[in-house]
């Protein structure tokens, strides 16, 4: 019989998750009873994919804002701290940023603009345009900021990021100074202890920081990356993919996710004698054209996965070769051709044309992405995502 459907990804609701809770059988369960409930097989290739959130839970991973002001005084000195590059999120950041306060006498809080690395903007590039500011060069003191750009609320959040931020710091008993700049040096006329909250270019800052004279640097991901007073930690990642669990403890990024991952995939087989493949997912890396955020604010897109989604698709366009191999045909002979040139298609089709157009990602970030988007972020209820036919293709039929 022919094969109608391609991929599918079906959303799994499961039980609310705790610390303690079994969540390899939680979810191995949860998906072999939607697949009775909604009449779908489990298949070999299938693939389970796990949001990091239920992971961190069921491991217990959280600390304080005290555990982190004490990680910070430990490391940064308990005086004057520069922080910088900070993403502009109530739930990502501010809760990390009450923790670094209480750990210092004065901030020097650094924000890039006009938007954070993630694309949340403090400005529009019109309003950056209609000034003669070079965002590459010019650092800006906040009195300087606000007769340029005024109050700007944040069109989803409806908050003021600048004043937000700098009220949290003050409340949390430090002091503080906002500047605006997008060269990381610029922080070293301030202080020269620093915390790199940037995600993604972590690296590079620390190297450039500490080659122009830094005393002591840490990025967010040597911070809570160690237990403290036998709090969580991510030896990883630190801080880095924390999410706010109260308004004094974060949800850190799991741990021991690749354990976690080949034992879901050692029940499933063992229940069903199917090979499926596990990830477990975070933020998807996709870009909101409307309100120019990008998603990524979790360090990776998936901590932990199975063998099977090692690499990038390999796959051809099959447009390219009905415009150009086999544009004379039509109908079933066209249909025929294009299934015969995907049998024997190269095992890296890397440089060739037929490829071109393809999305040259790795298959963790588009499945995690796909994961995400079908998950959402609110009450769904679907932390488990269980998704057929990823690597099928114009051939595949019914077993």
């Amino acid at each position: 019989m022919e094969r109608m459907c391609g991929t599918v990804a079906r959303g799994v609701r499961a039980p609310i998750i705790r610390s303690g809770d079994d969540l390899v059988s939680i979810v191995a369960d949860s998906v072999m009873k939607a697949a009775e409930c909604e009449n779908f097989t489990i298949g070999n290739r299938d693939i389970i994919g796990v949001t990091e959130a239920v992971v961190a839970r069921a491991q217990g991973n959280y600390a304080s804002v005290d555990d982190i002001a004490t990680d910070v005084k430990a490391k940064l000195g308990g005086e004057d701290i520069g922080v910088i590059f900070p993403i502009l999120s109530r739930n990502r950041f501010a809760i990390c940023l009450r923790g670094i306060a209480k750990g210092a006498k004065k901030i020097y809080l650094m924000l890039s603009y006009p938007s954070d690395e993630v694309g949340n903007h403090l400005i529009t590039l019109d309003q950056l345009d209609a000034t003669d500011v070079n965002p590459y060069t010019d650092v800006l003191s906040l009195d300087e900021y606000r007769k340029l750009f005024g109050y700007n609320k944040h069109p989803f959040t409806g908050v003021d990021y600048v004043e937000y931020y700098g009220d949290l710091i003050k409340e949390c008993g430090a002091e503080v100074e906002i500047i605006f700049a997008n060269d990381c040096r610029a922080i070293l006329k301030y202080t020269k202890n620093v915390i790199n909250c940037d995600i993604h270019t972590r690296a590079r800052t620390k190297r450039i920081l500490l080659a122009n004279g830094a005393n002591r640097v840490c990025g967010l991901d040597d911070i809570m990356n160690n237990p403290v007073n036998g709090s969580g930690c991510n030896r990883t990642y630190g801080l880095l993919g924390s999410n706010k669990a109260t308004e004094n403890t974060v949800k850190l990024f799991p741990e021991k996710c690749q354990e976690f991952v080949e034992a879901v995939q050692q029940v499933i087989l063992d229940k069903t004698g199917k090979l499926v493949e596990v990830m477990v997912y975070g933020d998807g890396a996709f870009k909101d054209p409307v309100g120019k955020i990008w998603e990524l604010a979790d360090p990776v897109v998936s901590p932990g996965y199975t063998s099977g989604l090692e690499g990038t698709p390999n796959e051809i366009k099959l447009k390219y070769l009905a415009d150009n191999d086999f544009a004379s045909l039509s109908g079933q002979e066209l249909k025929d051709a294009i299934s015969e040139y995907i049998k024997n298609k190269q095992s890296n089709l890397v440089g060739n044309m037929a490829s071109q157009g393809t999305t040259p990602r790795r298959l963790t970030d588009l499945i995690g992405s796909l994961c995400d988007l079908t998950s959402g972020s609110g009450d769904k209820g679907t932390p488990i995502i269980f998704i057929q036919g990823y690597f099928d293709n114009y051939t595949s039929q019914k077993a």
